[in-house]
């Protein structure tokens, strides 16, 4: 059987790999989950002190067609090689995740849903609905542990960058998403989903 494929998208801080870790942990080995955080596009051959320009909150940061080759891969029943990044150098990793078929696919990141033949593709998708403030306060507990930075930097960077992009092509997904959850989820709210017939294996 075809796997099935299940989207979060959502804005930067706004709880989607949160939410795909409950999925995760619930389903257990019928699932995998993906972020497009894997697929940034790899800047090796960009001098180090101007990859910090880019503008990793436009879709066009992301490798979409090493995205779609690794999901028709899992579509075909076979392994999916996923890339390994780096966000302190920007660049890819010389080694790469082998992931197995499982039934359910779980894909979340910033824009799965705005891609048309991702969205075709997926049984259920769903849009986590999360204030501006959460979401740069999120994001600075983030970057700052987990990437390096400085809350100021990351202040700026949402400023010029993650809130326009976020308008223009985060939140237009709230209306084609199938499920809209909000970002202070709960117990009740992961019930729901997990009883959500897509997410039912026969």
């Amino acid at each position: 059987m075809k796997p099935r494929l299940i989207t979060i998208a959502g804005g930067s801080g706004s709880g989607k790999s949160h939410l795909a870790h409950h999925l995760q942990n619930a389903l257990g080995a019928r699932a995998s989950t993906l972020t497009l955080d894997y697929f940034y596009h790899d800047l090796s051959h960009i001098p180090s002190d101007l990859r910090h320009d880019i503008n990793f909150d436009h879709p066009d940061a992301i490798d979409w067609t090493a995205v779609t080759q690794t999901l028709d891969a899992w579509f075909l029943g076979k392994q999916a090689t996923v890339p390994r990044y780096d966000f302190s150098t920007h660049t890819r990793s010389a080694e790469h995740r082998i992931l197995a078929p499982t039934p359910l696919i779980i894909l979340e990141g910033l824009w799965p849903i705005s891609q048309e033949t991702i969205r075709r593709a997926s049984s259920l998708s769903i849009f986590i609905d999360c204030p501006a403030d959460i979401r740069l306060d999120r994001r600075i507990a983030r970057d700052a542990v987990e990437r390096g930075r400085s809350e100021e930097s990351v202040r700026r960077q949402f400023l010029e960058h993650v809130a326009p992009m976020h308008d223009l092509y985060v939140q237009p997904q709230q209306s084609l998403a199938d499920l809209v959850v909000p970002h202070d989820l709960n117990h009740h709210h992961i019930e729901q989903l997990l009883n959500h017939p897509s997410l039912e294996i026969p």
